[in-house]
């Protein structure tokens, strides 16, 4: 698919693994605000891993997205030629600085990494440099003998290849994107760090928009990750303790972030919860701002008028098939929900592509249970189709923000049944005194107890639970979380940012 081009552009939106690849999510997000505000001309740069990893694009780009490009941080370019060389002992003692900053998480990060993005800029470390000088080659082993506790020598020097390897690939986005009049991250991370060397280069205003707190979701997924090896025997094996790699990943995440939110002018966050965590984690309080999500009552109006009279016992799952959001335990809460409701189904309404090995094991799950006639997989689904049809909206996920799924349902007329995590407490019972003076829209569970959500569910699909349930998250929806309230937050962001570029 050939991509919008222009010379200039008024904002930069830098997405990593989302739009316009990924649809739902925090890509209908960006559809949302790109759709908002059409006095802007957007460029959009989407950073993957690499391209077999994504499908088709999902998503039509509006007139005002001018311009778009699409890069791979691993297996897209074409090292440089083999070409052996010393290197400069002055260079890569600065590179040392900056690893050792990251290490302890001292304060003066921001200062080496400005060091680094100006060596980068200027052309004095390159790939050649760091793939083939024998001073590189002496800092790994030097760094290997020195800090690694795993035994694998292989992983350590490929590990630190792919944590490297990124770095070249944002050097070049940056040196040769468009001009624009300020830059806007989705997440720190990659584009965030993108977003930093981008400040650097050019001086234009950065703001960071976090939905969920990256690292803290990157440290979920390295967790759980099969990718990383540990190769200590079991007697070198401390089951306190995270393994090498795993722990020198997490650090890597935690620096990147903190230098986006060093660089970053304005810095939003969803809820309340995750701007203080954004402050622990180094952002300067005075630069960070609460911004919830906004929904478009008038879409979701004519669902309300479509649904039935009664509730029906049909419980939705809307979201990818990932283990984030613990669809496992959604299929485990089915089998006692059925054994109660004989008529109840379970819907997974999401795509199953990003994680085909996760997406099986539920499959396998389902048909275990013996659930194969009661839960269904539906696929990527129009979400008011869906929710014209619904009784409950359910997340069973072990990390969100504030869900746009959740607003969704209340504007369809729809209570949910969430896990304790994110804002969805807030989301249920309210916030301000006057919001819980509104009821409760649903109910809270804690994470991965299948049994108290089903008992939970069973309760909220009775009428005289779900009734008040409904009301409550219609009138919650409609007083504290519109698209008119979080289009108007964001336009002075934008003015603001705009107004000194």
């Amino acid at each position: 698919m050939s991509f919008p081009t222009a010379k200039e552009a008024d904002i930069a939106l830098l997405l990593e693994g989302t739009y316009p690849y990924v649809s739902g999510g925090v890509s209908s997000w960006i559809n949302q605000m790109i759709h908002a505000y059409p006095e802007y001309r957007f460029a959009v740069i989407f950073l993957g891993s690499r391209p077999q990893d994504y499908g088709d694009v999902k998503y039509t780009f509006p007139a005002n997205v001018v311009h778009v490009e699409a890069h791979y941080l691993h297996g897209m370019h074409t090292p440089p030629q083999v070409h052996a060389q010393t290197g400069d002992s002055a260079t890569l003692e600065q590179v040392a600085q900056l690893h050792q900053a990251f290490r302890g998480g001292q304060a003066n990060t921001v200062c080496a990494f400005a060091q680094l993005a100006n060596l980068l800029k200027n052309g004095e470390i390159d790939e050649e440099y760091f793939l083939y000088s024998q001073k590189s080659w002496d800092f790994i082993t030097e760094n290997y003998q020195k800090y690694c506790t795993d035994p694998s020598f292989i992983d350590y020097f490929w590990s630190v290849r792919a944590m490297h390897e990124p770095i070249w690939v944002m050097s070049r986005i940056a040196a040769n994107f468009i001009p624009v009049r300020a830059f806007h991250t989705i997440s720190t991370g990659y584009a965030g760090f993108l977003g930093s060397l981008l400040k650097i280069y050019t001086g234009k205003p950065l703001i960071l928009s976090e939905h969920g707190i990256y690292t803290k979701e990157r440290k979920i997924d390295l967790y759980q990750s099969a990718w990383i090896h540990d190769n200590r025997n079991i007697f070198e094996k401390d089951p306190t303790e995270v393994s090498y790699f795993r722990e020198l990943w997490m650090r890597f995440y935690t620096s990147l972030g903190r230098l986006c939110y060093h660089h970053a002018d304005i810095i939003t966050a969803l809820y309340e919860a995750n701007r203080q965590r954004q402050i622990t984690d180094g952002a300067q309080a005075e630069r960070t701002r609460v911004i919830p999500n906004g929904i478009d009552l008038t879409r979701f109006q004519p669902v309300r008028a479509k649904r039935p009279a009664m509730p029906p016992p049909i419980l939705c799952l809307i979201g990818r098939v990932v283990s984030i959001k613990d669809v496992k335990t959604f299929i485990r809460m089915m089998r006692s929900v059925v054994n109660r409701i004989p008529d109840a189904e379970g819907w997974i309404a999401g795509p199953e592509d990003e994680d085909p090995d996760y997406a099986e094991e539920c499959h396998n799950l389902v048909a275990s249970l013996g659930l194969t006639d009661k839960v269904k997989f539906l696929g990527f689904q129009k979400v008011e189709v869906v929710l014209e049809k619904v009784g409950l909206v359910v997340l069973s996920s072990i990390s969100e923000a504030l869900p746009l799924v959740l607003l969704e349902g209340y504007a369809a007329g729809v209570p949910a049944l969430t896990t304790d995590v994110g804002s969805c407490r807030q989301l249920i019972y309210g916030l301000t005194p006057e919001d819980q003076a509104l009821g409760a829209s649903g109910a809270v569970v804690r994470i991965a107890d299948p049994q108290a959500m089903a008992a939970a569910a069973i309760a909220l699909l009775q009428p005289e639970n779900w009734f008040p349930a409904r009301d409550a998250a219609i009138a919650r929806v409609e007083r504290y979380y519109t698209q008119t309230l979080m289009f108007n937050e964001f336009k002075q962001v934008y003015e603001q940012a705009l107004k000194v570029s």
